[in-house]
């Protein structure tokens, strides 16, 4: 009996010392997670004391749920033009994504636009292609390097076709729809002559939309080159030859040619971090699955 009593005094100490540990491990998570949010904050609030030449990044794919996106961007868009004097830069590095992304901050900047006279400058650093050529477009001006890649003025669908693969290995397809078309894109059924018409026409008219933003933002800026909308992209010196850039330089010489002072104001919006550290582990999570992350996304893409 003494034994016993002994053993359980034993292990409620050890349960205790547990439990104690797991509650220094959730607070000082906590604490790290309240003292990043207050850091980020405090740059935030830092940033805003320079009120000359506001800067707002898209960098990466252009999608919804990316640092890209069009909530995103166009928060700091509106940040930016409210906070500062000279002129908005977007500094561009991307390239492409979604066309509804894209469609939503290019009409974002054109209003803006159409408020004031405070320019709002495009500069695209080693790659604005596609999508992000869509909204540069929207700008007053548009500048770039020597080496960057500018234009891919297209639309693309890529998938693939699998229903030989599936006989060859035994395998039955089951799926049920309701809706002649239902199943146009899945890759495991054969795609007949109307629907890749059809589904060409969407991509005729999505291309179509994106000719006509490019040249209502550009007007007389853009040359006749008859393969300007082929889906090309050229280098950031070509691009001012045919009208797509108007020149070559950086958001630092833009700074400076404002207000004497390679300074800006980073309006950028960084986003939640317990957001973006979730996000982090759910595309490792299905990388390590191997799920398709975007599943359920618009297949279309500006790139």
């Amino acid at each position: 009996m003494e034994r016993w009593l002994l053993e359980m005094v034993r292990e409620q100490r050890r349960s205790r010392r547990w439990k104690i540990f797991f509650r220094l491990l959730f607070w000082t998570f906590w604490i790290m997670v309240a003292a990043t949010v207050a850091f980020m904050a405090t740059g935030e609030q830092e940033s805003l004391t320079g009120r000359q030449v506001g800067v707002v990044r898209i960098e990466g794919v252009i999608d919804s749920q990316s640092p890209a996106s069009a909530d995103r961007v166009i928060r700091g868009l509106n940040n930016a033009w409210q906070g500062s004097e000279k002129a908005v830069v977007l500094d561009i590095n991307s390239p492409g994504g979604s066309p509804v992304q894209s469609q939503r901050i290019y009409d974002e900047i054109r209003r803006l636009r159409s408020t004031g006279d405070k320019p709002i400058i495009a500069v695209i650093e080693d790659i604005g292609a596609s999508g992000a050529y869509y909204i540069a477009s929207a700008a007053d001006d548009i500048y770039a390097a020597p080496a960057s890649l500018v234009g891919s003025i297209g639309v693309i669908y890529s998938g693939f076709g699998l229903e030989g693969a599936i006989e060859k290995l035994g395998v039955e397809r089951r799926v049920f729809t309701a809706g002649d078309n239902k199943d146009m894109l899945d890759p495991f059924q054969p795609v007949s002559e109307a629907q890749r018409r059809f589904w060409q026409h969407v991509l005729d008219q999505t291309h179509d939309q994106f000719i006509n933003a490019v040249k209502a933002g550009r007007g007389d800026r853009l040359s006749d080159d008859p393969e300007l909308f082929s889906g090309l992209v050229w280098t950031g010196e070509e691009a001012v030859s045919k009208g797509l850039t108007d020149g070559l330089k950086s958001v630092d010489d833009i700074a400076r040619d404002m207000t004497g002072s390679a300074e800006t104001t980073d309006y950028t919006q960084s986003g939640d971090p317990l957001e973006q550290i979730s996000r982090h582990l759910g595309r490792m999570a299905a990388q390590y699955l191997g799920i398709d992350f975007h599943a359920g996304e618009s297949p279309v893409r500006l790139r």
